[in-house]
C-alpha cells in the first residue's frame, strides 16, 4: 500500500466503529468510512472533544452536527500547496488527502522529464493534483463539470500561489471534452483522472465507472501525444480491484508505447494503531 508520510496539517488519529477520527489544521472531525468495519475501543481522547460529526441519515445523505464553533471555511497545507476546506454535504471537506501520495507521484514524474510536460486532469475536483502539476512546473487543463469545484481549485491554485502558471480551468463533460481534443488534435504528455463511482451526466445519462472505465480509458489514450509520460487512473469503487484498472490501462497503452503498468491501494496511516487504513486504489502506466 502507497500512503504518505508528510503531511503536518492534517492528520488520521483514529478508525473504529465506521467512523474516522481526523485532524485538519486545528479543527478535529469524524466523519463515516463504510470501510471501517472494526470496533476497536475509541481511547483517543479527542473521540469525545471534536469540533464537528457527520451523522449519516438512515435514508440517504446525511448532516454535520457542530460541537463547537468552526469557519465556514480554513486552510490546510501539504508541503508547498495549500488548500480550502470545509465541512460540506455527504462527510467531504474538499481534499481527499490519501492522494497526497499521487501528487508526489506526479510532481516527480514532471520533474524528471526536464522538458514541457502537457497534463489533461480529468474529474480534476478542487484541484489537489492540478496544483500539485502547476508546481512541478507542467501546464494544465483541469476539467469538472462541476462550476463550483472548478472556482474552488482556482481558489487553490491562488493559495498555493500558482494561479498565473499555464492552466487552463474547464467546465464540461469530461468524456465530450475529450472528443472534442481527439477532433482538434491536441495532445498531452500526462493525464490524470478521478472518475466517479456513480453518477448522472448533463442530459439524464447513467455513469457507472466498472461499465464506463474501459471505454473511457481506451477514449483518452487518444489524447496521449507520440512521447508520453503516464496516465494514472483512481478509483474508490469497491467492486473494482486495482488490478482490473492495471489490466484496462495495460491493454490500452502497452503495445503502442511500452512501458510498464502497476497499481495499488493508497491509504492514511492511523495514529493510535500504527496502522495504515486503505482508502481508495491507485493504477498507473508510465514510460
Amino acid at each position: 500500500m502507497r500512503y504518505s508520510t508528510s503531511w503536518k496539517d492534517y492528520e488520521l488519529l483514529d478508525c473504529s466503529d465506521g467512523e474516522k477520527l481526523e485532524r485538519w489544521g486545528k479543527i478535529v472531525l469524524v466523519r463515516p468510512d463504510p470501510q471501517v468495519i472494526w470496533k476497536t475501543e475509541k481511547l483517543h481522547p479527542l473521540w469525545k472533544k471534536a469540533d464537528a460529526v457527520y451523522h449519516r441519515s438512515s435514508s440517504g445523505g446525511g448532516h454535520w452536527e457542530l460541537k463547537n464553533k468552526i469557519p465556514d471555511f480554513w486552510s490546510i497545507n501539504y508541503r508547498d500547496l495549500s488548500f480550502n476546506v470545509k465541512t460540506m454535504g455527504f462527510k467531504h471537506t474538499g481534499i481527499f488527502p490519501e492522494q497526497a501520495v499521487n501528487w508526489d507521484y506526479v510532481d516527480k514524474l514532471i520533474r524528471d522529464e526536464n522538458r514541457p510536460v502537457k497534463v489533461l486532469n480529468l474529474f480534476a475536483y478542487t484541484g489537489g493534483a492540478t496544483v500539485a502539476c502547476l508546481k512541478a512546473g507542467a501546464h494544465v487543463v483541469h476539467v469538472d463539470a462541476s462550476k463550483g469545484m472548478v472556482q474552488w481549485a482556482k481558489e487553490n491554485a491562488s493559495l498555493s500561489g500558482v494561479a498565473d502558471k499555464s492552466v487552463r480551468w474547464i467546465v464540461d463533460d469530461c468524456i465530450k471534452f475529450v472528443n472534442r481534443e481527439i477532433r482538434r488534435g491536441n495532445r498531452y504528455e500526462l493525464i490524470i483522472m478521478d472518475p466517479p463511482s456513480y453518477g448522472r451526466g448533463p442530459g439524464g445519462e447513467i455513469w457507472k465507472l466498472e461499465n464506463e472505465v474501459y471505454d473511457f480509458v481506451s477514449l483518452c489514450t487518444q489524447v496521449l501525444s507520440d512521447n508520453p509520460v503516464g496516465v494514472l487512473i483512481n478509483s474508490y469503487t469497491t467492486g473494482l480491484s486495482p488490478a482490473v484498472m492495471q489490466y484496462i490501462l495495460g491493454v490500452n497503452i502497452l503495445k503502442k508505447f511500452g512501458g510498464s503498468v502497476s497499481s495499488s491501494e493508497i491509504g492514511l496511516p492511523v495514529t493510535q494503531s500504527g496502522m495504515v487504513l486503505p482508502c481508495g486504489a491507485t493504477a498507473v502506466w508510465h514510460r
